[in-house]
């Protein structure tokens, strides 16, 4: 490195491994190639000197992302999901492999989704396979076709197309999965333990109570159980309810191979802040009160809960707003791509939470759960997927100007700190219009013959 001449060096306060100090960070080949003191001298082309109030942090990585093309892309789409991630400091999302038409369960329909992201992301995009009924027996095809592991529901879906698993089929994916190591990934709800006949209404304590504490907690015990016997790998998605973390620390404690996320909106909000109505809070599982989500930042801090992601699940103002605010009849989903970072930091700021811990979760443990060991951190060698933020810059969030392609969202309204300035996806700038985003496969780049 010694004499060479660097492409791009930062200089400023700069989110590490092992805190947050002033550094220069020299990138070459859209990698980061040093990271050394504040004023070393290093030769390069372009030097950027970040502002007082700024820190450059490593791209995040979101892998829990709907983005619904093709089929549903008045939902969604990848050119306007990927910006919006790219505005919200995201460079890497893993796309879930239902909502879109085909769903992403068998090698020709991910040869499907992959043409349609062709060429219109922003920012680097893999793809999560889909374990349902009728796709048991076949996982290993769409595994060597490179997804990231198999998505699979206890509870239906909310959509014809993908069908639950029943808990013999369950156990039947797990024995199947761990026969090649695949990962399976599990919306966590017991469709025996939620309630019959939920009539909908403008209450949202009456949806709450549909989807209670002990649907989260029946449907983890069942995956621990499965872990537990076939020695396989299985994340629970979306945690929602602090009942289940004593299942999630003892399966961990015991050695299982087992991890688990949660996601900003169950970290902002409360049942309390969800007014009547107000069904663009609406989301399974479902936002519960404020001890369960001080147990949740716990449970972060100590390791219980691996990961922070958005699962952005947005769709037409229409379907969000079904029913004139009846909880039943409206689609249920939170859009949130361009704001995860910004809702988390906020509230991790009031709790005392370093910067470096909500980097942690949201870019270098995702990076590490789907085995992307070339980014989501500041480290040489790594990706130069980087974002400039302004920690203390408060936003006011307008759902209209949002770069999603629906304008409804949760946040409507909410005071948020942490403004993202600036986006580098492998060392150069994201701008719009210039659509520079790679295709994943679980073992590098997609071959651009196999999106055609």
């Amino acid at each position: 490195m010694p004499g060479d001449v660097l492409d791009l060096v930062f200089r400023g306060r700069v989110v590490l491994p092992d805190g947050e100090p002033h550094a220069a960070v020299g990138v070459a080949g859209g990698r980061i190639a040093v990271v050394a003191e504040h004023h070393a001298p290093l030769p390069a082309l372009d030097e950027r000197v970040l502002a007082p109030d700024e820190v450059l942090v490593p791209g995040l990585v979101d892998t829990h992302v709907h983005v619904n093309e093709p089929g549903r892309t008045e939902w969604e789409g990848f050119a306007t999901a990927t910006a919006a991630a790219a505005a919200g400091g995201v460079t890497t999302i893993v796309d879930m492999p239902l909502n879109s038409v085909p769903p992403t369960v068998s090698p020709e329909a991910l040869a499907v989704k992959r043409a349609a992201a062709d060429r219109a992301v922003s920012v680097d995009v893999g793809f999560w396979g889909g374990a349902v009924p009728a796709s048991l027996g076949h996982l290993r095809e769409l595994h060597d076709a490179g997804v990231f592991g198999f998505k699979c529901f206890l509870a239906p879906s909310g959509v014809d197309e993908f069908p639950h698993l029943d808990r013999g089929q369950l156990d039947a994916a797990l024995d199947e999965l761990a026969a090649f190591d695949g990962l399976l990934i599990v919306h966590a709800e017991d469709p025996d333990a939620l309630p019959h006949g939920y009539g909908g209404g403008r209450h949202y304590a009456g949806y709450l109570a549909s989807r209670p504490d002990a649907a989260e907690v029946a449907a983890v015990e069942h995956v621990v159980a499965g872990v537990r016997r076939t020695g396989g790998r299985a994340h629970v998605l979306h945690v929602s309810s602090a009942q289940v973390l004593p299942v999630l620390r003892a399966a961990k404690a015991e050695g299982l191979r087992i991890t688990a996320e949660t996601c900003p909106h169950y970290l902002t909000f409360a049942d309390d802040d969800v007014p009547d109505g107000a069904t663009r809070f609406k989301c399974a599982p479902p936002i519960r009160d404020s001890r369960n989500q001080d147990l949740l930042w716990e449970a972060l801090d100590d390791g219980t809960i691996d990961l922070v992601v958005t699962d952005h699940s947005p769709s037409t103002v229409e379907l969000k707003t079904a029913g004139g605010g009846d909880f039943g009849a409206a689609w249920g989903g939170i859009a949130g791509l361009q704001l995860g970072l910004a809702a988390v930091w906020t509230h991790a700021a009031r709790r005392g939470v370093p910067l470096e811990h909500v980097v942690r979760w949201m870019a270098t443990a995702t990076a590490r759960f789907v085995g992307l060991d070339d980014r989501g951190a500041i480290v040489p060698g790594r990706r130069a997927d980087l974002a400039l933020v302004a920690p203390d810059a408060e936003l006011r969030v307008d759902a209209a100007r949002l770069l999603h392609r629906n304008p409804v969202t949760a946040y409507d309204g909410a005071l948020l700190r942490g403004v993202v300035r600036e986006t580098w996806l492998a060392g150069v700038p994201v701008r719009a219009g210039e659509p520079r985003g790679a295709l994943l496969s679980r073992d590098g780049l997609v071959p651009v013959a196999a999106t055609r």
